[in-house]
């Protein structure tokens, strides 16, 4: 077993030397969520909280704490950060916080996004306490880092797999969701498919972050934001059609390295089968890196139609892009 980096050689606390390290580029990503009630996660996206503006003062609160972890952790060195983004989500009864924390230094900075996702949850619970006093912060964690000598790491939740099984590295079955649309994130509109893509995921056993949400105009920041660390899978929901607001095939294509045609055909061709707008869905599939991404439309019919057509290719696609698989 590693030893601990705070304690020295008689076992005292340490605050770790980074003078004889190289400065990289840093970046980490937390993530975390608050269970609450239905009816607190109506007026959060309503904006009627008795304490009003719940969402902009956590996220003020989050990039604030993260700034100061160096004051709040004992022996944390003091960073100067490039950035810090703090976003939410929602399901039916949570709401979802992740954070990332970059900077270029000799130390990484997991404990400001992790500080920045626990202050930021914890003030979520102050703004909604009034109406739901037994509110719960859950799983505040660390679910990837990249930058100095060990390189990227990725959380691995995955249930393990039997000795007969094909392994996977843990970055493998990292995934990102994206939502765009300008509804959902003004609080005008439930998220219907987000959720839906994260539950498909994680039957499958990735490690999933999101759904991050994005109006349409700011699509192109959340991809950004979404290929952080490198996951293995980013899909998309929404902004993929005719309408002059739909955004995401377009900063899709900015990302990319490589399409994928014949994936987004797959997808367009499955919704014919249901109705014949599927056509007119402009969704891109492709390579960013080594990053799969997939547009899916931003209906739960359209999204049902194209995991349908994911699932048969999925597991093939990764294993190719990640230098395995079979090609026969």
């Amino acid at each position: 077993m590693s030893e601990l980096s705070h304690l020295d050689d008689q076992g005292r606390a340490r605050m770790v030397d980074v003078s004889t390290k190289s400065d990289t580029h840093r970046v980490a990503v937390a993530a975390g969520e608050l269970a609450t009630t239905a009816e607190v996660i109506a007026l959060v996206r309503a904006d009627d909280m008795p304490k009003a503006d719940v969402l902009a003062t956590a996220r003020i609160a989050g990039i604030g704490a993260a700034k100061r972890t160096w004051e709040l952790i004992p022996l944390c060195h003091q960073l100067a950060l490039s950035t810090v983004k703090v976003t939410f989500g929602f399901t039916d009864t949570t709401i979802t916080i992740e954070a990332v924390a970059k900077t270029t230094g000799p130390t990484g900075v997991e404990m400001e996004a992790l500080t920045a996702v626990a202050v930021a949850g914890l003030t979520l619970h102050d703004m909604v306490k009034a109406v739901d006093p037994a509110a719960v912060l859950n799983g505040v964690r660390l679910v990837s880092k990249e930058g100095g000598k060990r390189g990227r790491w990725f959380r691995d939740d995955a249930p393990e797999q039997s000795d007969t099984s094909v392994t996977e590295p843990a970055a493998a079955r990292s995934a990102v969701v994206v939502v765009s649309s300008t509804g959902v994130a003004a609080g005008t509109r439930d998220d219907k498919t987000g959720p839906t893509i994260e539950k498909w995921l994680t039957e499958r056993g990735f490690t999933v972050r999101g759904p991050l949400i994005y109006a349409d105009a700011q699509i192109a920041s959340g991809l950004a934001d979404a290929l952080t660390g490198g996951p293995a899978l980013l899909i998309t929901t929404g902004g993929t059609g005719a309408s002059p607001t739909d955004a995401t095939p377009e900063a899709t294509l900015a990302v990319l390295d490589r399409e994928l045609p014949g994936v987004a055909d797959s997808i367009r061709r499955r919704g014919l089968d249901v109705t014949p707008h599927a056509v007119l869905s402009r969704g891109v599939a492709g390579l960013a890196g080594s990053t799969v991404v997939v547009n899916l439309p931003g209906s739960p019919g359209g999204v049902k139609d194209g995991l349908a057509a994911l699932d048969p290719i999925l597991d093939h696609l990764l294993a190719q892009v990640s230098g395995g698989g079979a090609h026969e």
